[in-house]
Order: structure tokens, then C-alpha cells, then sequence
């Protein structure tokens, strides 16, 4: 059994800010301008909540949307399907008050969702923080299987034909029967490191392979059939004096564009790397860990002080940096049309614009922090708090 010392998000904050645990050492978040004015005009369309969020368990828990419907699920067993549209809720399951997947005892924790779900058609599969993951009907929320896994699951599984892929809080990777739930593979990463950000990036799958960034700063490629390894590039050294100081999660989702994969590492680099062989296209420093978002021509990023990037894509060069937001603990980013759009540690949402990274608009979900990187789904983007309040917003000329 391997032994793990995770690092919440807060305290990620303290050893982004400073590289101490000493709370009045942390920095201060970057005050907003009172005298900001939007140049984008916001309507949030709907707001709800499912259930107590990620709460103080420190995962991201971010909703999905398929086909007009927006699901969403809480660490404390609330899972719940919601019109995309109008935010009226279609049908909500409680694992807490019922005896569904024998679920009738609250002391239970294997009723703690902790990954997001994913939905493939009339299937959702979601994971636990205590290790199981569970198929469900997506169309009304009835159970189809279980499986149990040998560790906690922190991010949302991907279903890609006959298979759910999901990634283990222990580096592992598992390839479950759809129909099922039975194993079909297992990935066993061998090294992972004692000192470990709190989370995991998500797995992404595409043209046969899974692909993942790893607790000890590495792009890692599998064959989707039998999880053999295809290939790894390093994205962060791992050096060091300290503990704290050599931590190099690639802790946030890995892109897609073309053929190109782009990916990066906390305390290590941001990479291009060709998909099919591996092979590093180039390669710039750049610390997060947070997820990227890619539009055009441009990547952007937040780093470990919060600080917002455009780079270019065919070269990683630097495009634009906006500061403003700094030691705001901002989410990953998402390109909604011509913005960027992030979440901050007080419930803000921010949008700046995609050219020269200026701020547009700002708008409130709510007090509490969004840690979850934005979901943008057509012309609407998604955002989710700790606390499970989820608002949806669209952007027009003021």
C-alpha cells in the first residue's frame, strides 16, 4: 500500500503565495477596482445549488453538460440532473435518505462524490472519495452498477465507448466495463511522490490513447485497449531543496488541439508535444496548477500567483500577461467567444478580453470560493462554487 501526504488547495495557496504554512504570511488577495466599468455586458440566466459542493474536501467538482442537460453531484451524495437552459432540476438523487446502492447508513463516506460526473449517452458514471464508482441511468438517476476501487476518485471518469476510465487518487488509472462495471485493466504509475497537490487533472482520451498528467511532473500516454504505455515526456525537474519546493503535479486537465498536446506542471514548464509520437515541439517555464484553455492561436493560463497568460501557440511565446487578479487563487481559465473567463477565491467572476487580456465584465455567483475551472457550452458559460451554487451566464453587447 502506498503512503500519501496530500496538500489542500489551501494549503496550495500558502505554498504558492510564499512557500510557508504560516497563515499571516499568506499574501492578500489583489483588491478589485471600485471604479472598473464592464465593456461587456453579463445576464446570468439561472442559479441553483446541488447539495454541499466540494465543501472542505478540496477537489474541483465541476457539472457537465449533454444534449441541453447540465449534471451536477456533492461530497455530501447529492446528484442531480438540471435543465442547461433554465436551471429547472429534472430529477435529484440523495444517497443519504435513501437506500439506493444500499446507501441507507449516513456514516457511510462512499456516498461523497468527489469527481464531476460524466455522462455518454444514457450512462453517468461518477467516483467516490472513498474509492467506488458507480453507473447510473442518466435519464432518471437509477442505479446500474458499482465497482470499488482500491483508492479515492478525484476526477470525473470519461466513458468512451465500452469503457469508463478513471483516474485514482494513487497515480493509478482503471478501465471498467461500461456495461458492467467489472475491471477490464489497471495502470499501476509505480513512483508517486509523498508530497502531492490535493486533486488530479482529468483524464483526456482521443484516437485509442489516454492521456494524463502525472503527480510527479510527467505527460504520460496509454493505449486505451489494455493501458499499455505508449510513451512519457517530462514536464517539471523535481528539484529542489525542500519537499515543498520539489512538488511538480501536472495537476490540470491536458489539451488537445490537432495533433498537438499542451500541458503543464507546477513548479515546471508549459509543452507542446506532438500526440502521436511524444515527441516535445517546445517547451517554455511556466508554473500552475490549474487546467490551460486554447483558442486560435493563443493559449491561456493562470500561474501560481494567479497571474493571467496568453501565449502563442506555435511557439509558446508570451502574447500578454494581466496582473490584476494576483494571489486571487483564480480558477483554470475558459474561452467563452472572445473572453477568458476564471473564478476567484471570494465568488467573482471575471471575464477579460481574449486580445490583450483587459478586464470586460465581473459579476458576483456568490461569497464563497469557485476552485473549479468554468464550463462553457455554446454561448453559455457554467460556474460552480464549494459550496454547490451553480450560475449560468451570457455575454452581449452593453
Amino acid at each position: 500500500m502506498k503512503r500519501f501526504l496530500w496538500v489542500t488547495l489551501a494549503s496550495l495557496v500558502t505554498l504558492a503565495g510564499c512557500h510557508s504554512f504560516k497563515k499571516e504570511n499568506v499574501q492578500p488577495p489583489m483588491p478589485l477596482a471600485k471604479d472598473f466599468k464592464p465593456t461587456v455586458q453579463v445576464t446570468r440566466l439561472w442559479r441553483t445549488r446541488v447539495g454541499d459542493g466540494a465543501a472542505e474536501s478540496g477537489v474541483r467538482l465541476r457539472p457537465t453538460v449533454v444534449d441541453g442537460v447540465l449534471y451536477a453531484d456533492s461530497t455530501d451524495g447529492k446528484l442531480a440532473a438540471i435543465d442547461a437552459a433554465s436551471g429547472k432540476t429534472l430529477w435529484s438523487k440523495s444517497s443519504s435518505t435513501h437506500g439506493w446502492f444500499g446507501w441507507g447508513d449516513k456514516k457511510r463516506k462512499d456516498a461523497m462524490y468527489a469527481g464531476g460526473p460524466a455522462v455518454n449517452g444514457d450512462l453517468l458514471a461518477v467516483g467516490t472519495l472513498d474509492g467506488h464508482v458507480y453507473g447510473v441511468n442518466a435519464k432518471d438517476g437509477s442505479p446500474r452498477w458499482e465497482a470499488e476501487l482500491d483508492t479515492q476518485v478525484l476526477t470525473s471518469p470519461v466513458i468512451l465507448g465500452d469503457l469508463v476510465v478513471v483516474r485514482g487518487g494513487d497515480g493509478r488509472i482503471y478501465a471498467l466495463d461500461a456495461a458492467t462495471g467489472k475491471r477490464r485493466w489497471v495502470y499501476d504509475q509505480g513512483n508517486v511522490p509523498l508530497l502531492s497537490i490535493r486533486g488530479n487533472g482529468e483524464l483526456l482520451v482521443a484516437n485509442g490513447v489516454v492521456f494524463y498528467g502525472s503527480d510527479d511532473g510527467l505527460l504520460v500516454a496509454l493505449r486505451l485497449d489494455n493501458g499499455a504505455k505508449l510513451w512519457e515526456q517530462r514536464l517539471a525537474s523535481g528539484e529542489g531543496r525542500t519537499d515543498i519546493e520539489r512538488l511538480d503535479d501536472a495537476d490540470g486537465s491536458i489539451l488537445l488541439d490537432g495533433s498537438t498536446l499542451y500541458a503543464a506542471a507546477y513548479h515546471g514548464n508549459l509543452v507542446a508535444v506532438d500526440g502521436p509520437s511524444g515527441r516535445p515541439l517546445w517547451t517554455r517555464q511556466f508554473s500552475t496548477y490549474t487546467s490551460l484553455a486554447v483558442k486560435d492561436n493563443s493559449i491561456f493560463g493562470v500561474d501560481d500567483n494567479s497571474e493571467v497568460w496568453a501565449f502563442d501557440k506555435s511557439a509558446g511565446a508570451d502574447m500578454w500577461k494581466n496582473a490584476s487578479l494576483k494571489y486571487r487563487w483564480l480558477t483554470g481559465p475558459a474561452v467563452q467567444g472572445n473572453y477568458v473567463v476564471v473564478g476567484d477565491m471570494e465568488g467573482y467572476v471575471h471575464w477579460l478580453q481574449v486580445g490583450d487580456g483587459a478586464l470586460a465584465a465581473r459579476e458576483r455567483l456568490s461569497k464563497k470560493a469557485i476552485r473549479a475551472q468554468p464550463l462553457v457550452v455554446g454561448d453559455t458559460v457554467y460556474v460552480e462554487d464549494v459550496k454547490g451554487h451553480i450560475g449560468a451566464y451570457r455575454l452581449s453587447s452593453p
